[in-house]
Order: structure tokens, then sequence, then C-alpha cells
């Protein structure tokens, strides 16, 4: 154990400095995980937790505890030490994380453990936000593509990529000594996530829209002015504003007389007092001295400074317009705590006396959006966020949602001075602020890493730490298309949670985990040949199976790749003739390939003479049923179930049978009927293609009224509709442009339904198949009847669900 903790330690600290370190975020705690897995109690399970919330804390946040430790005047060392003592309250997901894991895989085994623990991970930080609000996905920045995956999940959704992928890491390494073939597959797994991630950034990525308009242009007055209590003592207060603001103004000059710049940003508190509400008649004169400056230089003022109520006082960002003066503050939501405020539980002269430094601000009251009001007359919604803001999803989610184009970060890094590494990660985790949203991004720093973010997070202009500059940038601004992310929210955090909560309720059930006796883990439920036959069947080489399997999984994939793009892509969305072309090409093509294949090699199998017999026009293949030793549904159903026939000898015949038809699957189903089943990870596939056997094709389930009559009944309200509000009558477009073109508008209404109840019916199905492998897993006896349940409700959904929607859009218009 001491050499995982060791080993994870050192890679989590290269991880946390960037780079190329990304990469180790794939294999940091596989070491940590082969230590748990060896674990035989629950408490030494929470022990190694424990060790593992030290060792990462040690590698990822050293510098945090010595940078506290200069912050309190308490020493580096002192705050290092104490940072590690309350790891476990810095890093609480490690404990939920071997809690569950190692409850789950003494249960259900090693691949359950997986998910229950990574789901643990990601709901405890969602549950008890972490007291700097990190989470292992923000170490994917240095990767463009993966981080791009941050838009659809959040960095919720890469930090569970990442435990899944480290899962498979450690299970490869566990099955080491098994062979290459045996190690083989959760690697595989295990860089699946990965690469879908980078080939969703990659089409992002090339998908984005190209600027137009006129962009934004900021100036960003980084100052390097630093440690204003010491600097106050030494020069006097009055001397110490004085050569602040002059400072600013300076450098203000020079962005808007020399850059040209749209608006001015400075950083965090750089205004060291009350503005709007001065304290004094000195105070007052300094406010009057910044709106005179802001109506000389003719372009908007952002900067940071306090704002106050009957409530106490607020760190805040003040707008001043020129001619209009101060427009409106946004008051900061996320204080630091210890520092900014204390809880009030906690508060107290004792706890004052004992952290003289600790903050007594009040929080704001959330996401704001405030109006640029730019000199050519643009007026551009903005939302500001003050240092640790940036470090809140929903706040910058808000933002959107309230109609922001642009994110103004102001922060001030001074206490990250004698180790840049803090400041750096800050600003990475700030840029995926921009990332989720698709928002560009300015921001501003007292000393630390300012710079200029566009929407994909890449940092365009910036500075180094510790350097006096001004930053001018200039990107593009607009109303994005809202993200996944901005949709839902964090919903992968609920999603981990809520899947743990039915987790719990499942177990809590004994007769949800009941083995069957009579067959053991390692067998596969045999199928007599004599029943299934005769039928007709396709009978596949492997390399005709996997060709098929290939075009099928493709064509299968680009529609939940296509629901994902018309989910966040508005232009493809309004754009039919694009869906068309989509999903001709994507779908269809690769799909009727698939079926080629499979009509090529299809023959009739029967029982001849004591012998198997496939025949397909004048060729006929036959094998002896002695030479038969067992015969077993194909564990992966690709191209579609099938069978396998297994040889005396101990290996498969080279030739797999597909059940292409009805009466295949009719007699395949007849002969698994009634077999027993039971709770086992390896035994999951096989149930879940005894229920796609078991289920009857409905009538609901034919071509017919599914792709053509369904389409065509929802396609006639929404182009009948249509055509009185584009044409002012039910044949206005007829009466305009004449029968074929009427005709070639319906059609293409009527396809772009068509596509839309594939598409729909892809959704539908991709939920049942979750359900039945979760219940094939965990109430294996039920799967059957909860496929049953799960087909009615997708038949529902489907012929009642979309002509309700599509009833309650034209009510609503």
């Amino acid at each position: 154990m001491p050499a995982a903790i060791l080993a994870s330690a050192l890679m989590s600290a290269l991880y946390a400095r960037g780079g190329a370190g990304w990469l180790l975020g794939f294999v940091l705690l596989a070491p940590c995980l082969r230590a748990l897995d060896t674990c035989p109690t629950v408490t030494r399970a929470l022990l190694r937790g424990w060790a593992m919330t030290i060792g990462y804390t040690a590698g990822a946040f050293a510098w945090f505890g010595i940078a506290f430790g200069h912050y309190t005047q308490i020493g580096g060392a002192a705050g290092l030490a104490i940072l590690l003592l309350a790891a476990p309250l810095f890093q609480p997901q490690f404990l939920s994380f071997a809690l569950v894991r190692h409850l789950t895989r003494q249960r259900y085994g090693a691949a359950p453990g997986a998910l229950a623990g990574a789901a643990a991970w990601v709901a405890t930080e969602w549950l008890l936000p972490k007291f700097l609000g990190d989470t292992l996905g923000y170490g994917l920045y240095p990767s463009v593509p993966l981080r791009q995956g941050a838009a659809v999940v959040g960095t919720a959704g890469l930090t569970l990529l990442l435990l899944l992928a480290n899962e498979g890491v450690a299970a490869a390494m566990a099955l080491r000594t098994a062979g290459l073939r045996a190690s083989a597959r959760p690697l595989a797994l295990a860089a699946l996530a990965p690469l879908l991630l980078a080939g969703h950034g990659q089409f992002a990525l090339s998908s984005s829209p190209a600027p137009d308009g006129k962009p934004l242009r900021v100036g960003l007055i980084q100052s390097n002015i630093i440690d204003y209590e010491r600097q106050r003592q030494e020069k006097g207060t009055a001397a110490f504003v004085r050569e602040v603001l002059d400072t600013h103004y300076a450098m203000s000059y020079d962005a808007v007389e020399r850059q040209h710049v749209d608006a001015v940003l400075w950083s965090e508190t750089v205004y060291p007092t009350t503005f709007g509400h001065p304290k004094s008649a000195a105070g007052a004169a300094l406010d009057r001295e910044i709106v005179g400056i802001v109506n000389a230089a003719g372009v908007p003022f952002v900067f940071g400074t306090y704002d106050r109520d009957g409530a106490g006082e607020y760190n805040a960002a003040a707008f001043v317009q020129p001619g209009a003066g101060l427009l409106g503050f946004y008051r900061k939501t996320r204080l630091f705590p210890f520092t900014e405020y204390v809880p009030a539980w906690l508060d107290g002269p004792l706890l004052r006396r004992l952290l003289p430094w600790t903050g007594n601000w009040q929080p704001g009251n959330g996401a704001r959006v405030l109006p640029l009001r730019l000199a050519d007359g643009r007026e551009i919604p903005v939302q500001p966020l003050i240092c640790f803001d940036d470090m809140d999803t929903s706040l910058a989610i808000d933002g959107v949602r309230l109609g922001a184009q642009a994110i103004l970060t102001m922060s001030n890094d001074s206490w990250f001075t004698a180790d840049p590494l803090g400041a750096r990660l800050h600003q990475a985790a700030a840029a995926f602020r921009s990332i989720e949203t698709r928002l560009p991004q300015f921001r501003v720093t007292s000393n630390g890493y300012s710079g200029v973010i566009d929407a994909t997070g890449a940092i365009l202009a910036g500075t180094r730490m510790g350097e006096q500059t001004l930053v001018v940038g200039a990107l593009p601004v607009r109303a994005p298309a809202p993200t996944l992310i901005v949709r839902w929210g964090d919903w992968v955090g609920r999603m981990a949670a809520a899947s743990l909560v039915l987790l719990g309720v499942m177990s809590a059930f004994p007769a949800w985990r009941t083995t069957h006796a009579g067959e053991t883990a390692a067998e596969a439920p045999a199928i007599s040949l004599a029943a299934a036959l005769p039928a007709r069947v396709a009978v596949l080489s492997p390399a005709t199976r996997l060709l098929a399997g290939l075009l099928r999984t493709f064509a299968r994939g680009s529609l939940l790749w296509m629901c994902l793009a018309l989910l966040l892509n508005e232009a493809l969305r309004t754009n039919t003739l694009a869906q068309i072309r989509l999903f001709s090409s994507m779908f269809l093509l690769p799909e009727a390939a698939a079926w080629c294949v499979l009509a090529l090699c299809s023959a009739q199998a029967m029982v001849v003479d004591g012998k198997l017999a496939l025949t397909r026009g004048g060729r006929r293949r036959e094998l002896k049923l002695s030479e038969i030793a067992e015969v077993q549904l194909w564990r992966l159903p690709i191209p579609g179930p099938g069978l396998s026939l297994r040889l005396h000898t101990g290996r498969r015949w080279r030739y797999g049978l597909a059940l292409t038809n009805a009466d295949a699957r009719a007699a395949a189903r007849a002969a698994t009927a009634g077999r027993p089943v039971q709770q086992s990870l390896r035994a999951v596939p096989q149930v879940y293609a005894q229920t796609s056997l078991a289920i009857r094709r409905s009538r609901l389930d034919h071509p017919l009224p599914k792709y053509i009559l369904l389409p065509l009944a929802l396609a006639l309200p929404a182009f009948h509709l249509y055509q009185h509000i584009a044409y002012g009558s039910a044949f206005g477009e007829y009466y305009s442009f004449g029968l074929k073109a009427y005709l070639s508008a319906f059609a293409l209404w009527w396809a772009a339904w068509s596509i839309g109840v594939v598409l729909t019916e892809t959704l539908v199905r991709a939920a049942i198949s979750i359900a039945t492998l979760l219940a094939a897993l965990l109430r294996p006896a039920r799967a059957i009847a909860i496929r049953r349940w799960l087909e009615r409700a997708g038949h529902v959904a489907l012929y009642l669900g979309m002509p309700g929607w599509l009833l309650l859009t034209i009510y609503r218009a």
C-alpha cells in the first residue's frame, strides 16, 4: 500500500502540472485501485481510502498548504502539515469511493464495483462542494479535443471517464498473468471513453461557427501590485491608494488611446474601498476622479471594489459607463472559506482571535448579467465573475441562461506568488467555464495569469506570473447555441447520485440478490439445436460477421451521434436537407450494406439424417450432430442475435448462425424458455440475449406503421400549420408555386418526421437496453418480465408521446 500511494502521489503531482502530464490522468489511480482490490474488510478499505486522500493531496495540492501557511504567517511547512491532517475533509470523495466500491465488489463483482465507485466519487463532489471546488477532470485541460467534452458532460463527466479508465487499467494489471487476450479486454474498454471523447472534441472544433460581426476588444490591466496591507503600512494609506490608481490610469490610457479597446477591465478589489458608497470625503473625491477618468476615456470600465448595504460589505465588481457614471454592481457569490467569510455556526470572538485574518464579507445573490455599452453603439450583455466564482459551473450556466454573451473574470492571485502552480490551475479551471457555456472570456488578475480565452478554452493572449503588463484581446461575441451542460446543468452528478440510490434500494431486497442453483457463472445456457431448427439463418464466417457487425454498429452509433448533434447544433435542427444527407450517408448506407452482407450469407438450416444441413441455392454445408457438444447464444448480439456451435474438441465451429427472421428467433425463444438464470457479471450478456429472444415483435414494431404511417400522421398537422403561417392557407404554397413545389415541400416534412421517429426510437431503445442490462445484473430472474414492461413503455413513448408533444407545440403556437 505505501508503494501504491507513493506512485499515485507522484503521478498526481505531474498530472497537476499540466503539459504532457495530462496523459497520467488515465493511470494515476491504478496502483491504489489494485491495493483496494485486496482489502478484506470495510475498515481496511476506509483506511486505504484515507491514505489515498493524503497521497493525492500531497501530490496535487501541496502548493495550497504552502500558500496557506504563508498567507496566515504560520510558515509553509506548518500550512502543509495542517492541509495533510485535514486531507479527508479536503478530498472526501476518496472515502465514499473506497467504501461503495468495496461493498459493491463484494456483492456484485468487479465491474459493478468500478461503476458504483466512480458514481460515488462524482456524487460526493456534487453533494458536498469541495474546499477548492476542484475535480479530477480539470487536469485534462492541456488536451484540446478531450476538454471539449465538458460542454456535454461537464467536468464531473470528465472525472467519471477518468475513473473508469483507471479501473480498466487496474483490471488489466490484475489479469496480466492470464495472458494478453484477457488483459486486452479491460484495456480496450478503458481506451473507448477517451477515444469517443476525442472524436467528439474534434467534431466540436471543426463545426465551430465562423466569427461574424465586430469582435469585442478589451484591455486587461495587470498591475502586479500586491500585498496591499503591508504596502499601506509602509507608505501610508493615501500614498498607496494614489500609487494604485495612478498605475491603473496610466495603463488604461495606453489601452484606450493606443490599443483602441472597447472596454477596460481591472482586477479584483483593485479599488480598496467602497465605490459609490464613500466612507469619507476623500473616498467621495476618489469616486468622482474615477468617473471623470471613465468619461474622458469614452469606454466603459469594469473593476473590482467593494459594495455595502444594511447587511454588510460585499466583494464586488463595479460597471462604470461614460456619461452615465455607476451602472451597477455584481456582488461576489462564492466567497472563499475562512479568508472572506466564516460560517455563522462557527463564527465568534474566540475564532476571530485565533484567525485574525478572517474576513467578514457577505455573499452575493447569484449570477447577474450587466450591459457593456460601447462607443460604437453596441450593447453587449456580459457576466462578471470574481475569483472563486469561476470554480462554480452553475454560476456560468445561470449567466448564459440570462443572456450573457461574454464572461468578465477578475481575480487576485497574489497569495500564489510563492508557488505559481496554484494560479495556473485556477486559470485552467476558469477556462472550463468558457468551454461549458461556449462564451468568450476576458480574465484579469493582479499578478497571476491574465488571459483572453475563446469559446474552446484556448488562451489567445496572456501574461506570465509576477509581471506588470497590459493584455489586449478581441473575441467574437454572440448568443451561443446552448450546450447540453447549459440545458441540463450538472446532470452527471445528479445521475450518479440517483444511480447510487437505486443500487441501495435494489440491494435492500434479498429476493433481488437470489442466485439460482443449477448453473455456475462459467456456464452459458445451451439451446437444443433440434428445437431451434428449421429456420432461415445467415451463415457467417468470423470475417463476414466482423464486417456486418462493424457496418451495423456504425449505423446505429451514427443515430446516437445524430441525436446529440441535433440537440447541440441549432443550424442542423432547422436544415432538413442536411439532416437527410447525414441520415442517408451515416445510417441508411451502412445499414443497407450490413443487410446485403446478411442476405448474401443467408441459408436454410435444418437437421437431416443426424446432420446439420445449411443450404443456399445449390450449395450445401453439413456438420454431424454428434460432433456438436453445445449450442450457445452469442454473448454479443452483433450484427444481431445468433448461435455458436461448440464442438467436442473444445473449439468452436468456424461459422456462426445469425437469426435473421422471426421464425428463427421464435424457435430459439421456445428452446430457451424456462432456463434458470443467475446473478453474475459474466452471465449478464447471456441473460440480455435471452430477454431479446423472449420478446415477441408487436405489430407496432412493423416498419409500415412505425416508419411510414406514424411520420405521416405527424407530418400532416405540422405541414398544415406551416402552410397557414407561411402562406395564409392550407394550400397556400400550391396556389403560389404550383403542385410540384407543394408536394416537394410536403415530402421534405414527411422525411424530416421519419428521421425524427427513427432518432426518437433510437433513444427509447438505448434506454430500454440500459435498463435491461441493469435488470440482467441485479434481478436476472425478472429480466424478461422487466423487458416486456419496458417494450410496452417504449411503444407508449413513441406512438403517444410524439403526437402528444406535437399537439402541445401546435397549441402553444
